[in-house]
């Protein structure tokens, strides 16, 4: 019997040993980074619906894995186009628009209430002059705080909503591809855009969705967050198109116009985790006139107000790179950073599909820009603005242990994310005070990299005395759809008398045998172009496939606050309306570029100074402006 027992105890601690070794978190070098789309619409969303899209929820999804899905809707996509990813996401969120989300596609049921509505007669002649009538309409509803007539039945929202919520978790296949329920809060006052998108990290969902009829004040927005989780519902928000703001996004004023409380600060910090840096109405990170030394600044940029009719807005609190500077401003002020932001990247396309691919484009606006016509016509649409002002979807990458919905929500999460201009670039980052030199060549070297500092996302740990600076280490893979690298750069900001300042390095770059830093200017030369403008080709002859270094900050001042991230930059390869006019057998529309380069942008790393050795100005964000370097 005695003998029995110390068996059965063996057991049971072998067994229980077992399930804590199962169960056991894996260690963070395990973490693979997972493809996705963050940000994304289909005909449930009004304005979608307006431009002619019929591609449903499901299209979406099947899109994103690769699978041929056939275009439906008014205009040329009537013809049954059959499309497909070469590239599939490994996840993806649809984002429709609270703002009467499912209310549209019920004007074509002769059975429905609203079929006889204004918007519906319009919608169902198939002009698109009458689309963008009813899109008025709508519109001008918004601004009144209202539903267009005939349209107050919010059932409909509910239905289509639960509907929406039961798509998504059908296509959630945990370990093969991830879907995340969520929602776009669309706060445009004036044509200043607001707008958020809104992620649950489990299978259930809200009951009810918030719109901006429920309100177009952020801080309305994080009480509804709020007010989730504390029901159990984990979930957060991410904010798009600061560039399209009207220097409202990332303001140091709260939106009934008060200075940024610490309170304030505190609320958005823990509301909004990540902001997206480009999507198809232009790229977020930097403005020309805000950072005249960065040479790679003016990239697909999207100058006009939506729905204005061409007004220009202002730039100065747009963009991300001078809001992450701004927000340690702040950590500086009153501890808190109102704008520590992980970086993401999206489509904001109104047709169902996120076709990222440069040479795969079919246009984001339905009736719009749906062939390559219409899309170097010229012609204005959004905003004003013609169709091939607009760039192709942008990517988002996260770290994760698993393509499952928590792991990609709690990377998300975690900031280990970064956003790419459309490729699939591979990007590490990481940053600390005792890396070696050699490390990117250790067998060992994520373990080592995890073990001694943090990757993108992270706060370096506290300053050891007897180092000087932090060291850095950066690491990209080309996407073998794409073209080779030219360059990965460091983008440095600090805050120092009350003055937020910017610096760009080159830390490593393809042939650095023969592309020498120019000792007047201190930058790299181009690295030339193999665009045919006229085929729409390119070579990999010129950048490498893979680029990588550790790098340690030559001008750091351990008493100032600053935010490093990374910015991997492509070799010139031809943009999707150069693949059009090849199509087209044309010249280029005036004014476009015939190339770009394709770049990828990480989350952030930040250093805070120990309070005793930080000095303190009387002047502080908003109040100066800043300073290029």
């Amino acid at each position: 019997m005695r003998k029995i027992y110390f068996t059965l105890i063996a057991f049971v601690f072998l067994f229980a040993n077992t399930f804590a070794q199962d169960t056991k978190t894996p260690p963070p070098e395990n973490r693979k980074v997972f493809f996705g789309e963050q940000h994304l619409h289909t005909e449930n969303s009004a304005d979608a619906f307006s431009f002619g899209t019929r591609n449903t929820q499901d299209d979406a999804f099947n899109f994103a894995k690769g699978l041929p899905v056939k275009k439906i809707g008014v205009g040329y996509a009537n013809s049954g186009q059959i499309l497909q990813k070469k590239t599939p996401y490994d996840w993806a969120a649809v984002t429709d628009h609270a703002f009467m989300l499912g209310m549209l596609p019920p004007t074509l049921d002769k059975s429905s209430d609203v079929y006889n509505t204004e918007i519906a007669k319009l919608i169902r002649t198939g002009d698109s002059k009458n689309m963008d009538k009813a899109m008025a309409l709508m519109m001008g509803a918004v601004q009144l705080g209202e539903y267009p007539e005939g349209f107050g039945d919010v059932a409909l929202i509910k239905s289509a909503w639960d509907k929406q919520k039961k798509i998504t978790n059908n296509h959630n296949d945990p370990g093969t591809f991830t879907t995340l329920i969520a929602f776009e809060w669309t706060s445009i006052p004036n044509g200043q855009n607001l707008h958020r998108n809104v992620f649950f990290r489990g299978d259930e969902g809200p009951i009810s969705i918030f719109s901006t009829l429920d309100s177009d004040r952020e801080e309305d927005l994080w009480t509804y967050l709020e007010v989730m989780r504390d029901q159990g519902l984990d979930c957060f928000a991410i904010p798009h198109n600061g560039n399209l703001s009207n220097s409202l996004m990332f303001s140091v004023t709260d939106s009934y116009g008060q200075p940024i409380t610490a309170s304030f600060a505190k609320r958005r910090q823990l509301n909004e985790v990540a902001t997206e840096i480009i999507q198809t109405k232009g790229q977020s990170e930097t403005h020309p006139a805000l950072s005249p030394n960065d040479e790679f600044a003016n990239f697909e940029m999207f100058r006009h107000l939506l729905g204005t009719g061409g007004q220009i807005g202002l730039i100065d609190h747009s963009f991300v790179r001078q809001a992450l500077t701004r927000g340690i401003g702040f950590q500086e002020m009153f501890g808190v950073n109102p704008f520590k932001f992980g970086i993401v990247a999206g489509a904001d396309a109104h047709t169902a599909f996120s076709d990222n691919e440069e040479f795969n484009y079919t246009g984001v606006h339905g009736v719009n820009d749906d062939s390559p016509k219409r899309r170097l016509s010229g012609a204005p649409q959004n905003a004003g603005e013609p169709a091939y002002v607009f760039g192709t979807p942008g990517v988002t990458a996260v770290y994760a242990n698993e393509n499952t919905r928590p792991e990609i929500y709690d990377g998300i999460l975690r900031k280990e994310t970064y956003g790419t201009s459309g490729t699939f670039i591979r990007l590490r980052f990481f940053g600390g005070w005792n890396y070696e030199k050699g490390i990117v060549d250790d067998p060992e070297f994520l373990k080592m990299a995890y073990m001694n500092g943090v990757p993108m996302g992270g706060d370096l740990p506290e300053k050891p005395n007897d180092i000087k600076s932090p060291t850095f280490i950066v690491q990209a893979l080309k996407d073998p759809e794409s073209g080779n690298l030219d360059r990965i750069q460091i983008v440095k900001g600090w805050y120092k008398g009350g003055y937020g300042w910017e610096k760009v390095y080159d830390v490593v770059w393809a042939d650095a045998d023969t592309r020498k830093v120019d000792p007047k200017t201190g930058k790299v030369p181009a690295v030339g172009n193999t665009v045919d403008v006229k085929k729409a080709t390119y070579t990999n002859k010129i950048g490498d496939s893979q680029l990588q270094a550790v790098w340690t900050d030559p001008d750091f001042d351990p008493s100032l606050h600053a935010v490093y991230y990374v910015r991997v930059i492509e070799i010139p390869t031809p943009r999707w309306s150069t693949y059009d006019a090849a199509v087209l057998g044309i010249d280029i529309p005036f004014g476009l570029p015939a190339s770009i380069q394709e770049r990828a942008w990480s989350s952030p790393i930040w250093y805070t100074p120990d309070p005793k050795l930080v000095k303190k100005a009387s002047w502080y964000p908003g109040l100066r402006q800043f300073q290029g370097n």
